[in-house]
């Protein structure tokens, strides 16, 4: 490919709505362009690179033994009725009307769409295991669409869906995809990492998100570099002791508190109660009933936690106005110990089990509770794991000081069990003939999402570095002199056809352009080796290369082909 006959529209200043370095860098190499929020028209360069990282997803799901299908994107919202997930997605899901004045769903996912084709077309166990996977375009309603493609409105996604007749079937079909997905992401050249995770919307019991670690990325991982723990914080857990148990006393004590209404307020002066030795109440609806939940004065409550631990479809902090209506004091002197009505669910976090001679709200607005025991004083209906893990804590596992490192979610894996085959009448006949639903798997790659991810983690000061096996073109030939009768022209044209007849992707910067120009555009667009062809090195009989990101090395011109394809071999 000529670069004169392409279309590489480099930019020489970042636009301004451009706000994480990966976002910068395809809008300036001329990956991208942005039509508005959250929608990008992919460009040449782009789209190489794209339908490269799509080749590694095909070529690893065969592997697995899936086999693909393409699904509708236009979905019958009754099939997201029947799934329960109409009115739990409906922040995401975008709805359309036709001529008839009949509602649409575009597709944000397919759970529903595969689970309706199994029913149909899935009746024993002699069909099974099958595992079904696309690579598609989905849309989704974000509320704030940011950082380029990493969070849009419309992306492209590959999802697949397994099929077993029994949970160790599953687990298999599982493992077979969390292996593929470690080679997929290896072989994009990406450095990544599994996490235990949340299933959140989708549902299941059992999940794992792959992580791009990048001080940019959307999500917070745990984990600890001694026995290689790690989960999102959204479910992670660490060895953090229980509150230390003291005496009581024989009751809680009421004591005048005038306008304290923080735990930092409490802690100092002159009531100096330490925040580990603070309950802090905090009151949410969850699917409009309201729930009181207790964490220690020093913790912070995790609402992924809380969100599955009460199998809320939706929740949120009450109001100043609903927690007077309910409790008769204000936020800040709130507590469980008295004027709880009985029909409120009171939750506390595990750390507090056991704890007594806390301190709490009274539930009277300039009041406090000390001498507090949990199990003495609170009706605590349940107990769960709330909290969210803190850096330096120790992990549960080998007591070893957890870390948190921020990261990219690119791809997840869930066992979702009967939770849609149930509901979608997605059952077989085992070979006693009776009927069972199918247990089902679920597992995403944001293909749009992962091209971004490796610009985000491969660049320096000058531009992208691209992975050998996802960049738009592997080599680069910049000559410096490019009328058509110049001897530099001719070797550029000589190096040119050896290569591309060896089947190497090259692409040859013709422009009658300054050197300066060239060199930027070709460490911009991030393309993994340079051949520079100039007068003055061409007159020593040489030319130079230079991997991108690497050393420049001067060589012999009648080497330079040889020289290219050990290079890509070495990369290969």
């Amino acid at each position: 490919m000529r670069w004169s006959q392409y279309f590489i529209p480099t930019l020489k200043e970042s636009p301004a709505d451009a706000e994480i370095l990966s976002h910068k860098l395809l809008l300036r190499a001329g990956l991208v362009r942005k039509l508005t929020g959250g929608l990008y028209t992919f460009l040449p360069i782009g789209l190489r690179s794209l339908r490269k990282i799509e080749t590694i997803i095909r070529e690893e799901m065969n592997r697995a033994g899936a086999v693909e299908v393409l699904m509708p994107a236009l979905q019958p919202p009754e099939i997201w009725q029947q799934s329960g997930r109409y009115e739990t997605a409906r922040d995401v899901l975008y709805k359309v009307k036709d001529r008839a004045n009949k509602e649409w769903v575009l597709g944000p996912t397919h759970e529903e769409v595969i689970t309706t084709l199994a029913a149909g077309e899935l009746n024993s166990y002699r069909q099974l295991p099958v595992n079904f996977y696309q690579v598609q375009t989905k849309f989704r309603d974000e509320i704030r669409p940011r950082f380029g493609l990493m969070r849009a409105k419309e992306f492209i996604m590959k999802d697949a869906y397994s099929f077993d007749a029994t949970d160790e079937g599953a687990m298999a079909s599982y493992r077979r995809m969390y292996d593929a997905y470690t080679r997929i992401f290896n072989r994009c050249g990406l450095k990544n990492f599994p996490v235990e995770a949340d299933t959140g919307v989708i549902g299941g019991n059992y999940s794992h998100e792959f992580m791009v670690p990048a001080e940019t990325g959307e999500n917070d991982v745990v984990y600890c570099d001694a026995c290689g723990y790690a989960a999102n914080i959204e479910k992670a857990t660490s060895g953090v002791p229980a509150t230390a148990a003291r005496d009581a006393g024989p009751a809680p004590e009421k004591f005048a508190t005038p306008g304290v209404v923080t735990i930092e307020a409490l802690a100092k002066e002159p009531y100096k109660v330490p925040a580990n030795r603070q309950i802090k109440t905090l009151i949410y609806l969850a699917d409009s009933q309201p729930i009181i939940v207790l964490i220690r004065g020093d913790d912070q409550l995790n609402e992924t936690k809380f969100m599955a631990r009460t199998g809320a479809v939706e929740a949120r902090p009450a109001t100043p106005d609903e927690i007077f209506a309910l409790l008769g004091a204000h936020p800040g002197s709130l507590g469980a110990v008295a004027n709880v009505p009985a029909h409120v669910k009171v939750l506390a976090d595990e750390r507090l089990r056991g704890a007594n001679d806390m301190t709490t709200g009274a539930n009277e607005d300039g009041f406090h509770l000390k001498s507090v025991s949990l199990e003495r004083d609170i009706r605590i209906t349940s107990w769960f794991d709330l909290r969210t893990v803190k850096e330096g804590e120790p992990c549960a596992k080998c007591a070893k000081p957890l870390k948190i490192q921020r990261a990219i979610e690119v791809g997840h894996v869930f066992k979702l069990g009967t939770k849609y085959s149930e509901k979608l009448n997605a059952r077989f006949l085992d070979a006693d003939g009776q009927s069972k639903p199918c247990v089902m798997g679920c597992y995403g790659i944001g293909v749009t999402r992962t091209l971004q991810a490796v610009i985000e983690q491969c660049n320096d000061k000058d531009g992208i570095i691209w992975p050998l096996a996802v960049a738009p073109f592997q080599v680069c030939i910049t000559p410096l002199a490019v009328t058509k009768d110049s001897a530099v022209m001719q070797l550029a044209e000589k190096i040119y056809a050896e290569l591309t007849a060896g089947g190497v992707e090259v692409i040859l910067d013709d422009r009658d352009d300054r050197p300066g120009v060239k060199f930027k555009d070709a460490d911009l667009v991030g393309f993994p080796l340079r051949v520079a062809i100039g007068e003055k090195s061409l007159a020593k009989g040489e030319v130079e290369l230079k991997p991108r990101g690497g050393a420049l090395t001067t060589l012999k011109a009648e080497e330079a082909v040889a020289k290219v394809r050990e290079f890509l071999a070495g990369k290969s």
